[in-house]
């Protein structure tokens, strides 16, 4: 009765609570598409143009798309549409609402990975060279606009610094393009995001784009370069880039990962709102609540596991620290059926499940 307690006051707790460290991306469900006109084939090509945005922004897979368990649905994207309609430019866009619910089941069903909304923060530091001079891109001037529409249309919850001088100082062009980024760590201390996104763009002959850009999140990094036909398609396929590099390390691929063990220590009500929502694509079932520690029952790799828990600033308990664990229910020995006149035969139990210890 006590455990049964405990646990529908976490649940209950858990609908109010908003505390999180990642963001949950907005609109992740909403996708805009741009459009020539209004006239039926021009909309029913948009549609499919937002289908695949949506599908590749949740899975982070540029091929899910094209996947034989989604020819169905591509044929009729209708069936997970709750509502589309065009809003004016320029340039003019339809505007797709996908029901979360239905397309969730319908890219489950067809065995993709899924991306949860529950997303890293992105801190961008993005310095444009064009033919009009440089500058850094900071929070509220016109050069976000593209940016920002980007990072949405890729589905990352991207923030932006306030480009004032001390950050200008900073954010050159060879620190931007470079290996070490203490600079930039030190600079966003005050912003408190996931990640750094780190970019050089420059204006080329002929009004086209290129840029450079790197990106760190915890000890891992990663870099590339793209081009675009002008900022608006150099910052949307950086945004692209990101979003491929960094979903591999959350999405859970239907049955291709084993089931862990996950013991969290330090909880209270607030925090058991927050990890819920981070636990939420690991499909986790809570085994029981000791204290402050509780044990759930999660899908999905260690290092998926690490990569989310990270979100939260959890740290990882070392084996030889860890306190003894959480016991859960004791897997039954199965018993094969008596055979008269024989010794009954009792089948080995489950090998232990590997265990992770974390703790806020």
């Amino acid at each position: 009765m006590r455990f049964l307690s405990k646990l529908l006051c976490l649940s209950c707790f858990s609908l109010f609570s908003l505390a999180s460290h990642a963001e949950n991306v907005k609109g992740l469900y909403q996708v805009r598409e741009p459009v020539t006109s209004q006239a039926p084939e021009e909309r029913d090509q948009a549609t499919q143009r937002a289908l695949d945005t949506l599908v590749l922004r949740l899975t982070g897979d540029p091929k899910a798309a094209q996947s034989p368990g989604l020819a169905a649905l591509r044929k009729d994207p209708q069936q997970i549409i709750s509502q589309y309609g065009f809003e004016a430019g320029p340039p003019e866009v339809l505007k797709v609402d996908f029901d979360p619910a239905s397309t969730e089941q319908a890219l489950r069903r067809a065995g993709l990975s899924l991306w949860g909304a529950n997303r890293p923060s992105i801190l961008g530091w993005w310095l444009n060279d064009s033919t009009e001079g440089s500058s850094l891109v900071g929070d509220g001037q016109a050069s976000a606009a593209p940016l920002r529409r980007a990072a949405q249309h890729r589905g990352l919850p991207l923030r932006l610094p306030l480009a004032d001088l001390s950050e200008q100082l900073v954010a050159t062009a060879p620190t931007l393009e470079g290996t070490d980024a203490t600079p930039l760590r030190n600079a966003s201390e005050r912003y408190n995001a996931d990640a750094l996104l780190a970019v050089h763009a420059k204006e080329e002959e002929g009004g086209q784009w290129q840029a450079k850009w790197n990106l760190w999140m915890g000890d891992k990094k990663e870099a590339g370069s793209v081009q675009g036909a002008d900022q608006a398609a150099v910052a949307d396929a950086v945004m692209l880039a990101v979003t491929q590099r960094l979903a591999p390390r959350f999405v859970v691929r239907p049955g291709a990962s084993g089931e862990q063990l996950l013991e969290v220590q330090g909880m209270n009500l607030e925090r058991y709102a927050s990890l819920g929502r981070l636990l939420d694509p690991f499909g986790a079932r809570l085994q029981s609540v000791n204290a402050d520690r509780i044990l759930y029952r999660v899908s999905g790799s260690a290092e998926q596991l690490r990569s989310q828990l990270s979100l939260a600033k959890l740290q990882e308990v070392p084996a030889g620290e860890a306190a003894a664990p959480v016991a859960p229910v004791a897997p039954v020995a199965q018993v094969q059926p008596v055979v008269p006149g024989s010794t009954p035969a009792v089948a080995p139990a489950p090998a232990p499940t590997p265990q992770l210890r974390f703790r806020w």
